[in-house]
């Protein structure tokens, strides 16, 4: 049996992460990275974007050149999926029976897109966008399809429903809440990306599920909705939600919920095992009294930096300000801060001139700010996250006034 000083089950954003910020630490022990794709570790952000869409090639995804790897203190095991961890034997168990010794174990395996449950969801034609994988099989049917409808109006949806319509394809999106985006933004950024969606040709579907995926020859031809219409589709593209892959660490003892449950310091209830990205639900000071489990790249990013410190023996709390991004067309839409319970949105600017920022506040607390190309106001609003503003102040929503003048006057909540 192979043995590690530090074992990394996921080779997605986190992991992959963490054994450049170890390498870079001056770690010198042993390290494997673990990866259920054959395909070198690559960024996943562009699969629904440049990707799809054919202004990226699949070459610029890779995060290192062979090169790199080939000189590291790292071996991969890719194509290599883990089914078991032993806790208390420090081992974990591959899909071909292999067993590998850890002395840290950090399991960042993110997770698996969430699949329809409705008759037809198996047929030919359906598709999810999470891996590379995945977007190659939508690229290679894109030269035969008339008919799109994408089932999910969040960011996945969207963005993939963008990079359909640039390539000529018909697309609808159908999304079974009352708006686009709702578990992520306010009413007036997702109206604002509805009506951009509308303006490219895209029909948009609001309040409507899905009852079953029509087929022909074991191909799918169409989605009949739960109204009873029926929509023609040459290609299906679900984008419903992930399923954190936490399994193995649950049947471990490990203690779950909605992810594998870390304090701050990215550490499961298990001895040395730490997890992190899409599957970790972690204490965040962000959002009081309540756990977070976020998709996003900085949050892999910084809690990679958080385990790799704890692993090089200077450990520090993960209490990163979280942030998001979206592409969708040139529009631009960044987030700073987490919208959880907030109670009043402040729009900052006239959507209609494609320039504007929404505040969202906790009380008198800001919670998020929302910014549609508008990079000024998302920079300067990082650190107004988290601070008290006074009640009813009208130049909140002055576009002219910016928000770094409030920095200076606001109180930590």
């Amino acid at each position: 049996m192979s043995h590690y000083d530090v074992v990394v089950v996921g080779a997605g954003h986190a992991g992959t992460q963490l054994v450049f910020a170890l390498t870079a630490g001056g770690f010198t022990g042993s390290i494997a990275l673990i990866g259920d794709e054959v395909a070198t570790p690559y960024e996943r952000p562009p699969l629904t974007k440049g990707y799809l869409a054919d202004e990226t090639l699949s070459e610029d995804l890779a995060f290192r050149s062979e090169s790199w790897w080939a000189g590291s203190n790292v071996e991969r095991h890719l194509g290599t999926r883990v089914v078991a961890v032993d806790a208390e034997a420090h081992t974990v168990t591959t899909e071909d029976g292999g067993a590998i010794g850890y002395g840290t174990l950090v399991w960042s395996a993110g997770g698996e897109a969430r699949r329809l449950p409705v008759p037809g969801a198996d047929l030919d034609g359906v598709h999810v966008v999470r891996k590379l994988s995945d977007a190659e099989r939508v690229k290679q049917r894109l030269g035969t399809i008339k008919n799109a409808v994408v089932i999910g109006g969040g960011y996945i949806g969207l963005e993939t429903a963008a990079s359909l319509r640039k390539l000529g394809v018909n697309v609808t999106v159908v999304e079974a809440l009352e708006r686009l985006l709702q578990r992520v933004t306010g009413e007036d950024v997702a109206a604002y990306i509805k009506a951009r969606h509308e303006r490219e040709g895209v029909d948009i579907l609001l309040g409507t599920g899905v009852s079953e995926l029509i087929g022909d020859a074991g191909h799918v031809t169409g989605v009949r909705l739960s109204s009873g219409r029926e929509l023609p589709a040459d290609l299906v593209v679900v984008g419903i939600g992930l399923v954190p892959n936490v399994s193995q660490l649950a049947d471990a003892g490990a203690e779950v919920g909605n992810g594998v449950l870390v304090d701050k310091l990215c550490r499961t209830s298990l001895p040395d095992v730490y997890a992190i990205g899409d599957c970790a639900s972690f204490e965040s000071d962000w959002v009081p009294g309540d756990r977070l489990r976020l998709e996003s790249v900085q949050n892999a990013n910084d809690q990679a930096k958080t385990v790799a410190n704890a692993i090089l023996g200077d450990p520090k709390p993960y209490d990163a300000l979280p942030w998001f991004w979206s592409h969708q067309y040139d529009d631009r839409l960044q987030t700073a801060g987490v919208l959880t319970g907030y109670d009043a949105p402040v729009l900052r600017g006239d959507p209609a001139s494609g320039k504007f920022s929404v505040v969202y506040l906790r009380g008198n607390t800001v919670a998020a700010v929302d910014a549609i190309n508008n990079v000024k106001d998302y920079a300067q609003a990082k650190a107004l996250i988290g601070r008290t503003v006074l009640p009813g102040d009208p130049r909140l929503a002055d576009p002219s006034v910016p928000l770094k003048s409030f920095v200076a006057e606001a109180q930590p909540a």
